[in-house]
């Protein structure tokens, strides 16, 4: 197939709305496909793009960034007669620039496409206006004229019924890692020495972007009374800054933990892994949350996890590989580490059940599912 993949942006940095797109490049290029890529220079991973040697990557300039809503008008150049050529166009995504141009000229030159949201639908956080607007004036429209939708989850699912996607146009496709990306894993205690970290100390790892939906605050507050009880134990902050980092430094302080806290910024490739590989625990405890690739990769690094109701992905993890706990609550929370970080016995049955779980979520079983969603089409 000649499959063309659309993504407003294609860097690690913007996590897995940029690594699932990259993912399944790589793995639909491998298995013989022609596979196009369109983005945006904003923030562009070279690496990335010199890595797909089998994919023809197109990064269009941003000539301008309105509320994170990157404009390319180049991409306007490589429309008209040139998608005809493309089979299947597969947009990553919901609210971009670049979806309302290859949703229009698909649709003018009958050509199928597929929408992925990535948990993007809901009008919440911040923008509520501006999605509004969106949606009136593009949004339904590309949701109406598509020929399928991937939801990552049955939560997802009804997101989009919500938005009044019939239930025949809707397929469940969990995301996928590359798991030979986790095969050889770095060696334990690789993390701690290069921070200063004790051997015995214990890790409570968050690894996301800085952002108040992700719940980090959450987090800060349940750990502060984590480590009254636990003398023992570090809080281990990694990811980008994403306009949250100030308020979250000042929480710390005002909690006066900032001698338990460590936040090291964003760590890509070996260095993440090592973070992984040295955490007692994961926690993501995000407000809202659809599929994120971190929880996928803490457990393919046999890292037990503690997830939030409002994780979409809890309904596959759900004490399996760890716990889930509710939504905005530090005292839930506090609750959930302290059986964690206490209880070796449980710690070691949801390491050992992460090898297990992991398997479901190898790259090469979504990308089949993907096949079939785009034969079925054709």
């Amino acid at each position: 197939m000649n499959i063309l993949q659309v993504v407003p942006f294609f860097s690690p940095v913007h996590g897995g709305s940029s690594v699932v797109p990259y993912n399944l490049s790589k793995e639909l290029a491998e298995r013989g496909h022609d596979v196009t890529l369109y983005t945006s220079n904003y923030k562009l991973s070279w690496e990335w793009v010199k890595s797909l040697s089998k994919v023809n990557v197109y990064p269009f300039k941003t000539r301008s960034n309105l509320a994170e809503f990157y404009v390319t008008p180049g991409i306007m150049n490589h429309m008209g007669e040139e998608i005809k050529r493309f089979d299947i166009i597969h947009l990553h995504n919901y609210r971009t620039f670049q979806n309302i141009i290859v949703s229009r000229y698909a649709k003018k030159y009958n050509v199928p496409y597929v929408l992925q949201a990535h948990g993007s639908l809901p009008r919440i956080a911040e923008k509520h206006r501006l999605k509004w607007i969106y949606d009136v004036f593009f949004g339904y429209e590309s949701l109406r004229n598509s020929s399928n939708v991937i939801a990552l989850s049955q939560t997802e699912a009804q997101q989009y019924r919500d938005m009044g996607v019939p239930e025949e146009k809707i397929a469940v496709i969990p995301n996928g890692i590359d798991l030979s990306e986790y095969a050889n894993l770095p060696p334990k205690g690789s993390f701690k020495k290069k921070f200063g970290i004790k051997e015995d100390e214990k890790i409570v790892l968050y690894l996301a972007r800085i952002h108040k939906i992700k719940g980090i605050d959450i987090l800060a507050k349940a750990f502060a009374n984590v480590i009254k009880k636990l003398d023992d134990v570090r809080l281990v902050v990694v990811g980008p800054d994403d306009g949250y980092l100030g308020e979250l430094e000042s929480l710390v302080r005002a909690l006066k933990i900032e001698d338990k806290v460590l936040i090291s910024g964003a760590l890509y490739g070996r260095d993440k892994l090592e973070a992984y590989v040295d955490a007692d625990v994961y926690v993501l405890p995000s407000r809202y949350e659809t599929f994120p690739m971190s929880v996928l990769e803490a457990i393919a690094c046999g890292t037990p996890t503690i997830l939030t109701e409002n994780c979409g992905i809890a309904e596959y993890f759900r004490d399996k590989t760890g716990l889930v706990v509710k939504t905005d609550s530090p005292s839930h929370l506090q609750e959930a580490l302290l059986e964690m970080l206490m209880n070796r016995e449980k710690q070691k049955v949801f390491r050992k059940n992460c090898e297990t779980v992991t398997q479901k979520f190898n790259i090469s079983e979504t990308v089949s599912k993907l096949e079939e969603a785009y034969e079925e089409l054709l």
